[in-house]
């Protein structure tokens, strides 16, 4: 498993992945970081990790074609076949979903299919959940697929909503709870104890 990481922000996630594979001595290889912003903090997350790093975005491409292959190009370069999307904040390319089909792999802080789609991340997330009433949220990690938050889901974390809740509160602990639950699952999925059947994933023991 050669992993490229796809990130536009901050990257404690990616981080948080990065270190994992290292400590635990992971059967996996983070080969390559794709950045959507040339200053994002990110890159200097890479940078001290050792991981090369990449700035691919749309708007840097005249067409969805172009901006595809670029990506396609440059996973092939550094010989990756998964991708782990870290606060990643653009639709992966259709061509790119077809050519790493259930091997493209999100977190969304929300229990999906609740609090998920086009728009739907970060702080807007726990402010939907929080003016819904909502009394439980949390994380999934699920496969990537071309629509927004819709491909099949690995795994949930619920995080209780607490009646003094804030944004900010709220999204903090969803953030822990995210981190635990996408390294529990790159473990699986490194592993192959698992198997896919239509949107059903199961892990064998």
């Amino acid at each position: 498993m050669r992993i490229a990481f796809f990130a536009s922000g901050n990257g404690s996630t990616f981080q948080s992945l990065v270190e994992c594979i290292r400590a635990e001595k992971i059967a996996a290889e983070p080969a390559l970081l794709i950045c959507t912003k040339d200053n994002a903090y990110v890159l200097e997350r890479a940078l001290s990790l050792g991981i090369p790093c990449e700035i691919i975005a749309r708007r840097n491409y005249h067409d969805g074609a172009a901006h595809a292959a670029a990506m396609l190009e440059t996973l092939e370069k550094f010989n990756c076949d998964w991708i782990f999307l870290c606060g990643y904040m653009e639709l992966v390319p259709p061509q790119v979903v077809s050519a790493f089909r259930n091997k493209i792999v999100n977190i969304h802080p929300a229990l999906l299919p609740a609090f998920g789609g086009k728009g739907m991340y970060g702080a807007r997330v726990h402010e939907a959940v929080l003016n819904y009433g909502a009394k439980v949220t949390g994380a999934t990690v699920h496969f990537v697929d071309e629509e927004y938050d819709h491909g099949p889901v690995i795994a949930q974390q619920v995080v209780m909503v607490r009646p003094d809740d804030t944004v900010e509160r709220l999204g903090e602990r969803v953030q822990n709870a995210e981190k635990n639950l996408y390294r529990g699952a790159l473990k699986v999925l490194a592993s192959g104890k698992y198997e896919i059947n239509g949107r059903i994933v199961k892990f064998i023991p």
